[in-house]
């Protein structure tokens, strides 16, 4: 299969917050996902890491034409790599190559003054990994991401995050039960 592919893992699992036709699940190994903070960015937000035993669930979708520029600006604190021959798992007969997007190493703010993430971007990414990959997905994502003692602050009232959805109760629960079974720090606005 040729083309262009990205590989998502936070937000871009959550099919509202883009118009990429043609995304379905995959996973790729050797990466995990954790949460960093950036020069480059006001919060805290998902990155992938190299990971020799590292799996991450999330999904692949074309890039149509090839056309990188509208990805790469929404993920201007990232750099494109090419995740690996074989790396990729994923419901087509040949799994193309893919990119993932991940933190400029040069950028990432030292772990004792990391910025907070936002609540309502959290939300977004669980009510994405729901949708696709059910319950067991969700306690996945939160078993596997790495950088929990970041701070969260509570946005929901008011949503700081440009992609944003509207949760149901069901999954604000959700999201609220895994943040305190991992006793995160949440801090209200």
């Amino acid at each position: 299969m040729s083309g262009h592919y990205f590989f998502g893992y936070g937000s871009l699992v959550n099919r509202l917050t883009h118009t990429y036709e043609d995304c379905r699940p995959a996973a790729v190994r050797g990466w995990q996902r954790s949460w960093v903070s950036s020069a480059r960015r006001d919060v805290s937000f998902l990155s992938a890491v190299p990971a020799q035993d590292g799996m991450l669930h999330g999904l692949i979708a074309q890039i149509p034409n090839g056309d990188w520029a509208a990805l790469d600006e929404r993920e201007h604190a990232y750099f494109r790599t090419n995740v690996g021959d074989g790396a990729l798992s994923c419901d087509l007969a040949q799994p193309p190559a893919v990119q993932i997007y991940q933190a400029n190493p040069a950028f990432i703010d030292p772990v004792d003054s990391r910025k907070p993430i936002l609540l309502s971007y959290l939300d977004v990414v669980i009510q994405g990994y729901l949708k696709v990959f059910g319950a067991e997905g969700v306690e996945a994502f939160f078993a596997t991401t790495g950088g929990w003692d970041t701070p969260i602050r509570d946005d929901r009232a008011a949503p700081v995050y440009m992609r944003a959805q509207t949760l149901n109760h069901a999954e604000s629960a959700l999201v609220d039960r895994h943040l305190q079974d991992l006793s995160a720090v949440v801090e209200r606005a």
